[in-house]
């Protein structure tokens, strides 16, 4: 996906987020595995709230959605760009597992329930992550499937 194709996406999956969350944003291939990436209005409404939504940094980071999620490296190994695991148990906690764990995954009352069921799973069974570029940070739930993977954007980290 080049960066005018997702311009336009941008523009269609706001329209859809109107009628209903999450919105299928597209599907990426890494080594024949699927990842169909969905934004949620949950997702709209952050990064409005940070006036980060469709801006330039927003789409590279979209674009990093390509290199997949690595189960033999599903953790960050400093400077890299990918899809990657976010621990609970990371000291000192930081704005990324506070906005994943406390504001989203453990409080009740979010869409975390109905995003599990939409994704065919639970809301135990959803793995914390970072859609990482060096611009930004998007965080999101993964859900691992038999044959595909789903990523679904929740908020998003623009601390540095």
């Amino acid at each position: 996906m080049n960066k005018d194709d997702a311009r336009r996406r941008f523009g269609e999956v706001e329209e859809a987020l109107a009628r209903h969350s999450p919105a299928e944003f597209g599907v990426f291939e890494r080594d024949g595995r699927p990842l169909h990436l969905h934004l949620t209005d949950r997702f709209l409404k952050k990064a409005r709230r940070t006036k980060c939504w469709a801006t330039p940094r927003m789409l590279t980071a979209i674009q990093n959605a390509t290199y997949g999620f690595d189960s033999e490296r599903p953790r960050s190994r400093g400077g890299a760009d990918g899809i990657f695991l976010v621990d609970r148990d990371h000291r000192p906690r930081n704005e990324m597992m506070r906005k994943l764990f406390d504001g989203f995954l453990d409080r009740p009352g979010t869409e975390a329930a109905g995003l599990a069921k939409h994704l065919g799973t639970d809301v135990e069974s959803l793995l914390p992550v970072r859609l990482v570029s060096h611009h930004m940070r998007l965080l999101g739930v993964l859900h691992r499937g038999a044959k595909r993977d789903d990523l679904a954007l929740v908020d998003v980290d623009v601390s540095p």
